[in-house]
Parts: C-alpha cells; sequence; structure tokens
C-alpha cells in the first residue's frame, strides 16, 4: 500500500506541472532548475534515512513519511514563482526520498526471507499508483484547479497511511531477520571489489531513474506543447507509461527467474532505448503514446533489480547508496532536460533518455560476472 501510495502521489502532481507552470510563469529552463527541489531534496535525506532505518526500523520509518509526503505534496499549487515552487518541492522531495529508501528496505528484508526475487512485484504497486494518479489526474484536469486536486490528494493520502501505518508498526520484521543479516555481517564488510558492485549497479539506477523522471516532468508537457494534444492526453501519456511499467513489473519475478538477472537488465535497457527514440521524435501524439509504453515496458525492471541487488550487498545502506545514485538521475535530468529544450528543442532533449537507457543495457551486461563473488 506504501509503494502504491508513493506513485499515486507523485503521479497527481507531475500531471499538474503544466497547470504550475504556467501559474509561476516559468520558463523551460526555469522550470527545470525548480524541480531540481523534488531530486535535491530526496537526495539530501536518502542516506540519512538508511541511517533512519537502521536505528528505529525501516516500518517506523515509512509510516512517518506516509505522513509527511501527504502533507506536502499540497504546497507546490500555493506558488507563484519558480523560486517558491523550487522551495516547496525541496520539502516534498525530502519526504518522498524518506519514503523511497525506507519502504525499499522493508522490501528487501521480506524478499530476502522468501528467498525469491520478488522485487519488481513492490515497484509494479507503486507504479499501479502512478497509473492511478496519473488517469485521475488527466480526467480532472479541466475541471479541477491544481491546488484543489494537490489537497485532495493529501487528504487520500493521509487517508491511506491511517489504515496501514498501524498494521506495520504492528508487523515489524520477525527476530529470524535481524540474526540473518547478523549472519552476514562479514559480508556487510564490504570488499573494495563489491563496493564497485553496489556503485555499479546505483549508475545503472541512475540510467533508470533518470528515464523515468524525464517522463514524468516532461512527458506530458511534451505532447500538449510539441504535439498539440489536449491536457487530458497529455496527462494521460504519462498513465499509459506507468500501465505498461505495471504489466512489466507484474512479469518481473517471472521474467528473472526465466531470464536471470543480467538478461532481464539488457532486454529491458535497449527496449527502453527504443522506444523512447519513437517517443521522442514520433510527429503524432499516438506514436508517441506507443513510445512511452514501450519505454514503460523497457524501464520496469531495471530500478528495481539494481536497488535490490544492492540492498542485498549492504542491508539499508545499500539501498540507500544505489537509491541515492539513482535520483542522481532524476537530480541531474530536470534541469538537463530544461537548458537542453531551450537551446535546441524538447524532443531532441528527450532522446537523452534512449542514450542513459542503452548505457543501462551496456552496464548490466558488464556486471553479468560482477556479483557471484563480489565478497570474495
Amino acid at each position: 500500500m506504501f509503494f502504491a501510495l508513493d506513485g499515486f502521489l507523485f503521479a497527481g502532481w507531475v500531471v499538474r506541472i503544466p497547470a504550475i507552470k504556467q501559474q509561476t510563469g516559468a520558463s523551460a529552463s526555469t522550470l527545470g532548475l525548480a524541480l531540481l527541489g523534488v531530486s535535491a531534496g530526496a537526495v539530501i535525506t536518502m542516506m540519512l534515512t538508511g541511517r533512519l532505518c537502521r536505528r528505529y526500523g525501516s516500518h517506523a520509518v515509512t509510516a512517518v513519511c506516509g505522513v509527511l509526503l501527504p502533507l506536502s505534496i499540497a504546497l507546490p499549487a500555493q506558488t507563484h514563482s519558480a523560486l517558491s515552487l523550487g522551495l516547496v518541492l525541496l520539502v516534498f522531495g525530502a519526504a518522498y526520498g524518506g519514503m523511497n529508501v525506507a519502504m525499499n528496505s522493508a522490501a528487501v528484508d521480506l524478499v530476502a526471507e522468501l528467498r525469491r526475487p520478488v522485487m519488481p512485484s513492490f515497484h509494479a504497486a507503486f507504479s499501479l499508483g502512478g497509473m492511478v494518479g496519473a488517469g485521475l489526474g488527466g480526467l480532472v484536469a479541466g475541471g479541477l484547479s491544481a491546488s484543489t486536486h494537490l489537497f485532495l490528494l493529501a487528504g487520500a493520502g493521509l487517508l491511506v497511511t491511517a489504515f496501514a501505518g498501524p498494521s506495520l508498526l504492528r508487523h515489524r520484521p520477525a527476530p529470524a531477520a535481524p540474526r540473518a543479516v547478523d549472519r552476514r555481517e562479514p559480508k556487510q564488510r564490504l570488499s573494495p571489489r563489491a563496493r564497485r558492485v553496489v556503485v555499479l549497479f546505483g549508475v545503472i539506477a541512475l540510467c533508470t531513474a533518470y528515464g523515468e523522471g524525464a517522463l514524468a516532468d516532461w512527458g506530458a508537457l511534451h505532447l500538449e506543447q510539441d504535439l498539440g494534444a489536449h491536457p487530458g492526453l497529455a496527462a494521460a501519456g504519462y498513465a499509459l507509461f506507468a500501465l505498461t511499467m505495471t504489466a512489466g513489473r507484474l512479469t518481473g519475478t517471472m521474467l528473472l527467474e526465466r531470464l536471470g538477472q543480467t538478461r532481464t537488465l539488457v532486454l529491458g535497457g535497449v527496449t527502453a532505448s527504443a522506444g523512447m527514440l519513437l517517443g521522442s521524435l514520433a510527429p503524432t501524439t499516438w506514436l508517441a503514446l506507443a513510445g512511452f509504453a514501450v519505454t514503460g515496458l523497457g524501464l520496469a525492471n531495471i530500478f528495481p533489480v539494481a536497488v535490490g541487488r544492492a540492498g542485498e550487498l549492504a542491508g539499508p545502506s545499500g539501498v540507500a547508496a544505489a537509491s541515492t545514485l539513482g535520483y542522481g538521475g532524476m537530480l541531474l535530468g530536470p534541469p538537463a532536460i530544461g537548458f537542453l529544450a531551450d537551446w535546441f528543442s524538447l524532443p531532441l532533449a528527450l532522446t537523452t533518455v534512449a542514450l542513459l537507457a542503452a548505457a543501462a543495457a551496456a552496464l548490466g551486461y558488464g556486471a553479468r560476472n560482477a556479483t557471484s563473488d563480489a565478497h570474495t
């Protein structure tokens, strides 16, 4: 439920970016700098959240972030300048980053107990929440102001946390889980080789997060501004991306069991690269939407595999390190695409997503022999 809530709230915010851009009077580049606040706030808090999870438990930190995230989502619609927007997005990003590290750390513990590669299923819940949030956002975009919409999302988020939080706090990890971690304590004193493996998967996560962030922050604007799509249809573009990503993640466990980690990463990166070339350069809205859909399928399992593997190697610290690098992609993406859009064009700027997806495929292939003996 917390994975789904995270995706739902984030999608609700991103589909209102065009309206808030108009409200603040920001240009593409200044909007990119303001959007930097989300990623900057997330990256700043991610390493701290890893330490908090070790001290207080990932369940408790997840519940606290489940309160802070809905409260912060109502703030952007109250701003009227790019500077004030960037400042409140720092707060939103801090809550968002904390939620991501905490809930992924809890998921890594459960994956270890189940002894099955089910990490993509949790991220499928995130994508499903994003699909629902973007779909509802598209439906209400023409009838509700951004302020009213985000206020309602805040209330819904607090209700979900009030329902799910107590259950999460009551069901802490079984005593066997910490002992399992203790048995791996020598492995957690990572060798230089193992640290490089964690960084490698973090960079793979970075390439993927760059693409997810680009479609979230700029996808609707590309469809509306460059291809003349109706605001509702433009918002539906992210919903379609989230739908195909959800489908890909729901089949992620099967893919990992049948194809293995390396083939899943490489296939995903190549697919996403081809899809984003179509999505960014297509001359019509419908072809661009098809490209977004293919991109969602390709990106679906790369981030959860990368973060999950880092968590297996180093626990919450590994999750935090890979997530921090991953959201560094979102840190880089919004301003980079904004400036490239001003200098060249938004479609050309979005082709950088295809380049980084191809890089993720190459790095995934390069990691094929890097994980089995990382601790040796």
